[in-house]
This record gives structure tokens, C-alpha cells and sequence, in this order.
């Protein structure tokens, strides 16, 4: 058998045995049942054995035999290790798909309203974002490069950092201007404060707690306020004149260059233990798509400063 010829019919086959059927495998295919069957049974001539036991009574079902049963396994492999590989060829251009991790958060309150300038430079390059607060796999789920936050240390994955930020608490104009004796730490006592969940319980992770012991003061509840459990959610609020959040300078930023949030007790300095680090895969390291996104990222870091 002609290599495309046996791939077809090995492909013909797997998926004839996931559905047990030639008319569902036909319709995945896109091809007809009658196409689907000759390729079978030109593999069955080929190996000079039956791959399935045809059913006689009733619907018709195509029940793969012992034999068949332990060889499927690694067909699947195979076919999945082959769409990887043209998947690898397919990245050698700046032409196609560049797939982007970021959290929910950094996408909205960061990278989004930055991605413009990437597009004029780039046009020939589609961005996907794929916004999770979990870590993703990058080659199972064929993710290119990503954002995150943490210590810069993540298997399988080369990190560069990108961006540290301090840690400090904004509100917007017109909450400050009904609260006009904030003076220092302690007037936070009674006051509203905005909660961020989506990092609670993280080792690390800035709280309203760590930021008024940093700060010297006893006398504020930080267990009382609002909770919310997405960084984004909790800067809007603090916009909308809730109360008080406790921001990280890097989501925070635009915000303050527009006015819309105003930070408080700029005397009291904290630099997270935490950082923004660019991730990827070592072997991708060279990948034209991925060069122009990561230039692109320190950057635009460099201008946010």
C-alpha cells in the first residue's frame, strides 16, 4: 500500500471504530459510507485479517476485534502525534495563529486595550486569547506563549519577567471627595473596603490584612467590605465609588493615568514579592510569531512604567 493511501485507510479505520458505524465514521470524514468501506477493507486485504466483526441483526454495528482493540491505541497516538508535528510546521510563520494565555483580568484591565498596536505592527498575525485562571497545558492545548503572575517559576516552561508592581490602595475621585479626611492608614477605619478573592489564600498575594500591617495600623477592620472574586471586577468597583480597593500598579495603571481611580498613601511603599513573567516553551524559542509578540510585550512593559 502507497503511504497516503495506508494513512487514509488507517485513519478510515479509528474513526470507523470510535463510532462502530461506516456512516457516522463518513460523516466526520466527509467523505461517503461506500469510500469509508472500501478503505477498510482495503486495510483488511492488505494485513490479510478482518478488523471488525459485522453485526447481522438489527442497526448494523461494527465491533472492532481483539486484534484491532489492542492496536488502537497507538493509532490514536500516531494521529495525534502527526497533528502536532503539522501543527509545528504551521508555526514557522508569522503568517496564521498566535495562541495567547493571559488571567481574565490581565487581559481586560492590560493587554487588551494595548492590542491594537500589536495589530498595526503585525497584521499578518491573529491573536487567540485563551483567558483562564487556571494553568493551561501549552502543547496539549497548542498555546504559544503567555502572561502570568507569580515567582517565575513554572515546569516546563522558560520565563522572562516582565513587570514588577506595588502594591496600594485607589478609590475613585468622588469617593475620596466624600471622604475627604483620609489622611493616613488609620481613616481607613469604618470605611468600605473592596476585597480581591481571585488571589485569596495564595502564598504571596497582597491583602488588606498584609497592606495595614505593612502600613503600622491596628485600628482598621480588614475582615469588613466588599468581596469579589475577579482583579477587573474589583478595580471597576473602586471606580464606581464603592469604596476602597487594594490594587496592584500594573492593572491598576490606565485607571490612574485617566483619572478614573486615585491612589492613597503614596508614602507607604510596598513592591510585591510577585511579578508579571513571560512564558513559553523552550523549543519555541525562535518561532518568528512568538519573537514579534514577546518584543512586543517588553515593549509596551517598558512604556507602562
Amino acid at each position: 500500500m502507497k503511504g497516503p493511501v495506508h494513512l487514509n485507510a488507517l485513519r478510515a479505520f479509528e474513526v470507523s471504530a470510535r463510532h462502530q458505524s461506516f456512516s457516522s465514521a463518513a460523516a466526520e470524514l466527509n467523505v461517503t459510507p461506500a469510500a469509508v468501506g472500501q478503505l477498510v477493507r482495503s486495510l483488511e486485504e492488505w494485513l490479510g485479517t478482518p478488523l471488525f466483526h459485522r453485526g447481522t441483526s438489527g442497526r448494523s454495528r461494527l465491533i472492532p476485534t481483539d486484534a484491532a482493540k489492542r492496536a488502537l491505541p497507538d493509532l490514536r497516538a500516531g494521529f495525534d502525534r502527526l497533528a502536532l508535528g503539522l501543527s509545528r510546521l504551521r508555526e514557522g510563520s508569522r503568517n496564521g495563529v498566535l495562541t495567547v494565555t493571559v488571567s481574565p483580568a490581565f487581559a481586560a484591565k492590560w493587554l487588551l486595550p494595548r492590542m491594537e498596536r500589536f495589530h498595526e505592527r503585525w497584521p499578518e498575525t491573529d491573536v487567540r486569547l485563551d483567558t483562564s485562571l487556571k494553568l493551561v497545558d501549552f502543547t496539549a492545548q497548542g498555546v504559544d506563549i503567555g502572561v502570568r503572575y507569580g515567582r517565575g517559576s513554572w515546569s516546563g516552561l522558560v520565563s522572562e519577567k516582565l513587570m514588577d508592581e506595588q502594591i496600594f490602595p485607589v478609590c475613585s475621585p468622588a469617593w475620596i471627595a466624600r471622604n475627604d479626611r483620609l489622611k493616613a492608614p488609620n481613616d481607613l477605619s469604618g470605611k468600605a473596603l473592596i476585597h480581591d478573592l481571585s488571589v485569596d489564600g495564595h502564598l504571596g498575594f497582597a491583602s488588606w490584612s498584609d497592606w495595614l500591617r505593612r502600613a503600622g495600623t491596628e485600628s482598621v477592620d480588614a475582615r469588613r467590605g466588599m468581596r469579589i472574586n475577579n482583579s477587573a471586577a474589583v478595580l471597576q468597583a473602586a471606580v464606581d465609588g464603592y469604596g476602597v480597593a487594594l490594587a496592584r500598579s500594573v492593572m491598576a495603571c490606565d485607571d490612574l493615568a485617566a483619572g478614573r481611580l486615585v491612589q492613597l498613601f503614596p508614602n507607604v511603599k510596598w513592591t510585591s514579592e510577585l511579578a508579571y513573567y513571560i512564558v513559553y516553551r523552550g523549543e519555541s524559542v525562535s518561532l518568528p510569531k512568538l519573537v514579534a509578540f514577546r518584543e512586543w510585550l517588553i515593549e509596551e512593559a517598558a512604556l507602562a512604567q
